[in-house]
């Protein structure tokens, strides 16, 4: 295997001096106060040996990143039918664009869309006796890390500004396609959105995508095919409006947030995060997009 500590260090120190090009998220208030210059590249390997530089064990907001945990959660709680409320197609549109709800009779395109989230979300809600705490209780049980929590001031500004999640809920209960109270249901994609982890927690987290469903302490949570299939989603749907360019430049699946946060993964070899707050316009990190690039052409690793 490459030297993995040697890439990422070397991949750091050529992207940590150059300019932030693009703006930290600020339609999220709280998000608007992180420090722009933060960037850290956490690197986990499937034998479990961990390589880090920078901010890599600060905490930050993950955002859409909890998106794939949410989907993992609904899929190991019924299965195949996820499918029966929500689709697998790249939208082509950003991550809050509602357009195609109402072309394709509140379906959303696929579940790592904000509608799609909600809808997931809903699904959850339905399943759990207590969906905040027990969706908590599964990242701690994936991460073996029960330090992992939400962060309420982050939470309450998605609630007091998310006014497009709200239209999104309630077009989707206009097409029966939410089966609980909007607030309800959106109470719990805010606080599922404010999970804050670090990169390393992220990589640990996110062990069983390369691992065939086992997390790293052993236990299988989920199948190889509904691992195959999550993964698959990463691959075309990770990215909003730039997963076919994450895919051309990058080669691997993932799942972005407007945190900054991107957390990439090669099935059998390792899973990778990394962190710079600045955003470029179609909302993916600046830095941690072009980081990821450079890894994979000196490891020579990706998909393809």
């Amino acid at each position: 295997m490459p030297d993995f500590q040697k890439i990422i260090s070397q991949v750091y120190q050529g992207l940590e001096p150059m300019p932030n090009t693009g703006k930290v998220a600020n339609y999220i208030p709280e998000l608007a106060h992180v420090p722009p210059q933060k960037f850290g590249i956490h690197l986990l390997e499937m034998n479990k040996r961990a390589h880090s530089v920078g901010d890599a064990q600060e905490l930050f907001s993950i955002q859409s990143i909890s998106k794939v945990l949410s989907l993992a959660m609904a899929m190991a709680a019924i299965d195949e039918k996820v499918w029966e409320r929500v689709d697998v197609e790249p939208s082509g549109d950003p991550f809050n664009h509602l357009s195609l709800l109402e072309q394709e009779n509140g379906i959303p395109r696929n579940p790592l869309i904000n509608a799609g989230a909600i809808v997931i979300a809903d699904i959850l809600v339905s399943e759990l006796k207590k969906p905040k705490e027990d969706f908590l209780e599964f990242v701690h049980q994936l991460s073996g890390d029960n330090n992992i929590a939400y962060d309420e001031a982050v939470a309450s500004s998605e609630k007091s500004t998310g006014f497009k999640n709200f239209a999104a809920a309630n077009l989707l209960k206009s097409y029966g396609n939410l089966k609980n109270d909007v607030e309800e249901v959106l109470d719990f994609y805010f606080y599922q959105c404010s999970l804050s982890m670090s990169c390393a927690q992220l990589c640990d987290t996110f062990y069983l995508f390369i691992n065939r469903g086992v997390c790293k302490q052993g236990t299988q949570h989920l199948s190889l095919n509904q691992i195959k299939r999550i993964n698959a989603l990463m691959l075309t749907c990770g990215f909003y409006d730039e997963a076919g360019e994450f895919a051309f430049e990058v080669g691997l699946p993932g799942k972005s947030g407007v945190g900054g946060g991107i957390v990439a993964l090669l099935p059998e070899h390792f899973c990778i995060t990394t962190w710079s707050p600045v955003l470029n316009p179609k909302g993916n990190s600046t830095k941690g997009m072009a980081a990821l690039e450079r890894i994979t052409t000196l490891s020579g690793l990706s998909i393809f």
